[in-house]
């Protein structure tokens, strides 16, 4: 799914070819596309008809366009291959076209959705009662994200000592700390040699400080070149796909050297995904009295002492 660079560029294409634009017509194409609007496809395109688009917002993985004069916001949810595309009204429909939104300007372009998976979709929520930036109350529960300035350092580092859980497990949980998904999970913890599977309650607080470091430098660099794209699922609303799949260090690197010491990357399965993790720099944390040799690099993946490594 798209992590939060991804959902910041498009959040951003949003900011310059959307927002401020005044809705005059909805056309709804799938009705999947609008199931979490629980009042149906008519009653959602009845909402957003006549009504100019605010500024987009984000929080996390989800982005939302205020409606300016209503107090309710069109919540996205771009799920496995969602998209929002900015598209001349000429152009040719998408083979997987979902939900049309025209303007009452002379621009000439539409957004549209497309979906070909449809696990995602558009809905219609209220505004959380005292929320300054128009936060959707069904996303009330979802923790601001390390790149927002209002991120609170100190609740996150309690919320890892006081946690039973493990520290890959607590990156993911979006009530903790948002935006952060499978991909850019292990590209922080290698870059920390910080095994996936270690106990949040065993970090001192200098070293969830350097995990966020890492946490936040890895998102920063990924959105600096437009997200990572595996495939033509993962786009911009131009159409455009991101670039950080080339300077990824973990993700996806199953048997290739680690780009720091050379020994032979490694995957595992882990809650219905993958890890990718060095079994030498990212050892597993072994109390003193339960230390053992189990993940430790095997003979033949260690590096020659002669062979290169890249810092």
């Amino acid at each position: 799914m798209p992590e939060l660079p991804e959902v910041e560029v498009v959040r951003r294409g949003l900011e310059r070819w959307v927002s401020g634009r005044t809705v005059d017509r909805v056309e709804v194409l799938h009705p999947r596309a609008v199931r979490r609007h629980t009042a149906g496809a008519p009653d959602f395109a009845a909402g957003l008809d006549g009504h100019p688009f605010g500024p987009a917002r984000r929080r996390g993985k989800y982005l939302w366009l205020p409606l300016a004069d209503t107090g309710a916001s069109v919540l996205a949810h771009l799920g496995m291959s969602g998209q929002l595309l900015v598209q001349p009204e000429s152009a040719p429909d998408e083979k997987h076209l979902r939900i049309r939104i025209g303007f009452a300007d002379a621009e000439g372009t539409e957004l549209r959705f497309v979906d070909q998976r449809t696990f995602g979709g558009l809905s219609l929520h209220p505004e959380m009662p005292g929320s300054d930036e128009g936060l959707p109350d069904v996303i009330a529960h979802i923790a601001r994200d390390p790149l927002d300035p209002a991120f609170d350092e100190a609740a996150f580092h309690a919320a890892l000592r006081r946690r039973r859980t493990t520290v890959k497990r607590a990156l993911l949980d979006q009530s903790l700390i948002s935006g952060v998904g499978n991909i850019y999970a292990d590209e922080a913890l290698w870059r920390a040699r910080l095994h996936y599977e270690r106990p949040t309650a065993t970090l001192t607080r200098a070293r969830s400080t350097e995990l966020l470091a890492h946490v936040r430098d890895v998102l920063s660099a990924a959105l600096a070149v437009g997200g990572t794209s595996f495939d033509s699922l993962y786009v911009n609303v131009n159409g455009e796909s991101g670039y950080f799949a080339r300077s990824l260090d973990a993700y996806g690197r199953e048997d290739e050297p680690c780009r720091r010491c050379g020994t032979p990357m490694r995957r595992r399965p882990w809650m219905n995904r993958s890890s990718y993790y060095c079994p030498r720099c990212q050892r597993p944390f072994r109390s003193r009295s339960s230390a053992s040799t189990t993940d430790r690099p095997r003979r033949s993946e260690r590096p020659h002492p002669s062979s290169g490594s890249r810092s």
